[in-house]
């Protein structure tokens, strides 16, 4: 039995080689920060010491018990997820995007912009996609005074406060 929240943080992609080693779809940022986590969670069964790394552009894993590719076969396309407890603490201020999906967007004049549904990332700045009465890209910034659009996260509330003009 599992207990406590479980995180999708990947999804099997493929077998590496006749050993049962699988071929990893990260979902992480860096898509290497999947290879710290050193137990998982596969088609709903537990696989404590997972070998993880990096080989060339792919993220490779074997799982204890899966030694040969006929069984790595059997688990393509099933999720990677970890146990929330695995996740890195953040400093305050800061956010899993998984947190922030789902919240309810307000501007600073009380009007509702609609609820983040994804997010962006472009480079400079995250993005965050706000569905409402129509689609809103809302740079996600919220250190520079000047520019700032992200004002006050709730997570308690699943509320997020925009400097943005409801017409933009």
């Amino acid at each position: 039995m599992i207990k406590g929240s479980r995180v999708l943080v990947g999804k099997v992609s493929g077998c590496f080689g006749v050993k049962g080693w699988l071929k990893i779809f990260s979902y992480c940022n860096p898509r290497e920060n999947i290879t710290t986590y050193k137990s998982w969670i596969v088609d709903g069964k537990v696989f404590d010491s997972v070998e993880s790394k990096r080989n060339g552009k792919l993220i490779v894993a074997k799982l204890k018990g899966i030694d040969d590719k006929d069984t790595a076969m059997t688990l393509i396309g099933q999720s990677v997820e970890i146990r929330e407890d695995q996740l890195e603490q953040l400093p305050s201020n800061q956010y899993y995007w998984r947190d922030l999906i789902g919240l309810k967007v307000t501007n600073t004049k009380g009007i509702a912009l609609g609820t983040i549904t994804n997010l962006l990332e472009t480079g400079a700045n995250d993005v965050l996609i706000i569905k409402g009465e129509r689609e809103r890209l809302i740079p996600y910034i919220t250190e520079n005074d000047n520019n700032k659009t992200v004002i006050a996260v709730d997570l308690d509330n699943k509320t997020m406060t925009v400097e943005w003009h409801e017409d933009d």
